[in-house]
């Protein structure tokens, strides 16, 4: 199999970014993207030139490291699969593939394929923690909570930070994420007593690192974990509750 890739270059987070254009040859439609990238590097560095930078880690689909943009779509054409499952069965043997950075103005590029998200983690910084009193461990039934209740705390928290949303977004908003944090942290009993100023912290670093959310849904559908868009509505649910009752509980 072989595919023609059309990559990103950018050598610096100032510097001019322009295209490069690389034949890659004895591929394997099994072969993920991340494999496409490490055999395209494999065979720049043969030829001595510059291999492309970009992230990856666990390569299992749970860290997000690897959110790149593939053919206009974050992650790849395939619906909810991160970059690194998405396979090369679905493009044609001989056809061109655009793969790219993240697009944000809250996402600079560090060099090439790899951006700075750490605006995703300033936002869990702010407030997306738990402050427990340390000790015996507490009985087991002593906060009550139904199992319907745990797996729609469980759904939220699948998450996994890629970012993805915020760069499918028009606004540039992160609020599938924040909304996916704070129902998650929200729906259990012991996260729940610091709900209040947890929504105040975590909802204002959002407004000021990422644009306002106005529901166009392009988040959801390339969220690789399946974060429905009914998370994005957990946002100005958590910030009406703080502002109504102006405390944690």
């Amino acid at each position: 199999m072989r595919l023609t890739v059309r990559v990103w270059r950018q050598a610096t987070p100032t510097g001019a970014g322009r295209f490069e254009t690389h034949s890659v040859e004895g591929l394997e439609p099994s072969m993920s993207v991340l494999e496409l990238l490490d055999k395209m590097n494999h065979d720049i560095a043969l030829e001595g030139g510059e291999p492309v930078v970009f992230e990856s880690d666990c390569r299992e689909g749970i860290c997000g490291a690897c959110g790149i943009v593939v053919n206009g779509r974050p992650h790849g054409p395939i619906k909810r699969t991160p970059a690194c499952h998405q396979r090369l069965s679905s493009f044609a043997d001989g056809s061109t593939v655009t793969i790219e950075p993240f697009r944000s103005g809250a996402y600079p590029v560090i060099g090439d394929l790899m951006v700075e998200r750490a605006g995703l983690t300033e936002i869990m910084q702010a407030g997306g923690h738990v402050q427990v009193a340390a000790g015996t461990a507490p009985e087991a039934d002593q906060d009550r909570i139904t199992y319907s209740e745990a797996e729609e705390a469980l759904d939220f928290a699948a998450c996994i930070g890629c970012g993805a949303c915020v760069a499918a977004c028009p606004n540039g908003s992160a609020n599938l994420f924040l909304g996916a944090k704070l129902a998650h942290l929200a729906k259990l009993p012991i996260p729940a007593a610091e709900r209040g100023s947890r929504a105040a912290a975590m909802v204002e670093e959002a407004d000021r690192i990422f644009g306002p959310c106005s529901l166009h849904g392009e988040c959801a559908e390339v969220c690789p974990a399946g974060i429905p868009l009914v998370a994005v509505s957990w946002v100005n649910r958590e910030r009406l509750r703080r502002g109504v009752l102006g405390r944690d509980s």
